[in-house]
């Protein structure tokens, strides 16, 4: 009898689950939910907790719909484990005594913080928070969140004080919902708090208390990724006694889904932001240049760490064009209308929507299209969207190489690895070879590792490597004269972006 993997992917605007084959890997049936994006004031963004609990069940129920046109015999009960993974900064407050959600959940572009961590770094709490953690104090991670919720709801206030709220990112709060007790996450997710000591594997004392809280029992419990956190229970739509034997945030299931097992490896994820991530093995480093410090996995107790540099708007950039711009109908139409036009070094488009990520970290910086004549046309416009993906991965890959990491090619995934004229992109500008897999939802194939290694279906890492198959390599197209050219306009445009964001503080 056949035996399956179920990966609950939950994303930013939507939420899929997949059945993978668990011999092979390969993906039998895929379903994406989307929920609604909530925007309740600029720079402010919001789920709602119930929203991505349904869409995790109405996706689990039509992918069982769809994998039994293929496969009449499916029965739910060949689910051996389930894997999730997740947008990873998002938080949700949830009482602990009822497990019912508080609030909406703030969501990692979300903004509204960005006064607290001005208000710390005037403390002076930066360069610690830092070195605790690996991260850069920015409204992106979940403490200066978990802060807001603290000191703009009373009632979430008073019942954190007596230790009836949990503030749980994604991953918990699926989890919880799936097993129906007991509140709990991994390093990978717990690492982008901005509450984990990447050097101790725990909690900070300090920082639960500069972020104001009370105790680390308002947080999740951290286990390891592949883990048995539990048994599904009591749900309609999967048996009782499945284990959710593993669990990645999303950039880290990447790392894993393509195979990134040793020192040195790396890849590039598409979707809404863009991410890039190296493995860089069991001791902690840290970034001088930008770059993230963060917990890549950990597996029987051993933590695997990563340098991660973050591009806030990716595929989002392409979605405001389509959305907010008009510009065209489908993101799917970009290429077409991108293909046979001059984007850079005629114009550019620097997609600060919700701020600058690495490596500027400007939470108030705002987007921009620069280089615009009467002559400029729609399609110019969605070409420099195309390129501003490019040159952001670009500029990372590059404070990579600086951290002596030789990146001899570029392994990417995500929605927009679809797109080869935007990989092609990439290809000219970073110089380097640029690999897409067969199957490029790489995050729900790590989390599927994950979950296989948890209840013991693959011996170890090593023994999965043989289940990522290459669908299409990039070679660099384009004159080295001319991507310079290319890239000191780039330069040119953010820092005319950083100096405005600069005007309007």
């Amino acid at each position: 009898m056949a035996k399956y993997i179920l990966g609950i992917d939950q994303g930013t605007t939507g939420s899929t689950a997949l059945i993978f084959d668990a011999e092979s890997m390969q993906v039998v049936a895929s379903v994406n939910e989307p929920f609604e994006q909530h925007y309740p004031q600029p720079g402010w963004v919001e789920h709602d907790g119930e929203q991505i609990w349904k869409s995790v069940q109405v996706a689990t129920k039509k992918v069982f719909e769809k994998i039994k046109t293929q496969k009449k015999d499916f029965n739910p009960e060949q689910i051996k484990c389930i894997g999730i993974t997740n947008q990873r900064e998002t938080v949700v407050p949830v009482e602990r005594s009822s497990g019912k959600l508080l609030a909406k959940a703030i969501v990692w572009q979300c903004r509204r913080s960005t006064e607290i961590c001005r208000q710390l770094k005037e403390k002076g709490l930066e360069q610690k928070i830092h070195q605790k953690t690996g991260l850069k104090l920015d409204p992106y991670f979940s403490a200066s969140k978990i802060r807001w919720f603290l000191d703009h709801h009373p009632e979430i206030a008073i019942k954190e004080k007596a230790g009836d709220v949990v503030f749980l990112t994604m991953d918990g709060f699926i989890l919880h919902r799936l097993i129906g007790q007991g509140f709990y996450t991994e390093p990978s997710n717990a690492s982008r708090t901005m509450l984990y000591n990447i050097e101790s594997a725990s909690y900070d004392p300090e920082l639960i208390r500069d972020f104001g809280l009370t105790s680390e029992k308002s947080l999740a419990e951290i286990k390891d990724s592949a883990h048995g956190f539990g048994t599904t229970k009591g749900l309609d739509f999967l048996p009782d006694g499945i284990p959710i034997s593993g669990i990645l945030g999303d950039q880290q299931a990447a790392l894993m889904g393509q195979g990134c097992f040793e020192e040195g490896s790396a890849k590039c994820t598409y979707g809404t932001g863009a991410f890039l991530l190296m493995n860089i093995g069991d001791k902690v480093r840290y970034s001088s240049g930008g770059l993230l410090t963060t917990v890549a996995w950990s597996l029987k107790g051993k933590l695997t760490y990563a340098f991660e540099g973050s591009s806030f708007i990716a595929g989002a950039a392409m979605q405001f064009l389509r959305d907010q711009m008009g510009f065209i109908d489908s993101v799917s139409d970009s290429d077409l209308r991108a293909k046979d036009v001059v984007g850079a070094p005629e114009i550019y488009f620097v997609p600060a929507l919700v701020g600058l990520g690495a490596p500027h970290w400007q939470p108030n910086a705002r987007g921009a299209f620069l280089g615009l004549t009467r002559g400029t046309s729609q399609d110019q416009m969605i070409r420099a969207g195309l390129e501003a993906n490019v040159f952001q991965v670009d500029e990372l890959a590059s404070l990579m190489e600086e951290e002596g990491c030789d990146l001899h090619h570029i392994q990417v995934d995500g929605g927009a690895a679809n797109n080869d004229l935007l990989l092609q992109i990439q290809a000219n500008i970073s110089q380097k070879k640029v690999v897409r897999p067969k199957f490029i939802e790489t995050t729900a194939i790590g989390a599927a590792f994950a979950a296989g290694l948890g209840i013991g279906l693959f011996e170890s890492l090593e023994s999965l490597s043989s289940k990522i198959l290459v669908d299409h390599e990039f070679g660099p197209e384009e004159d080295v004269k001319l991507v310079e050219k290319k890239k000191i306009g780039w330069q040119c445009a953010v820092e005319a972006v950083k100096k405005f964001s600069e005007f309007q503080v």
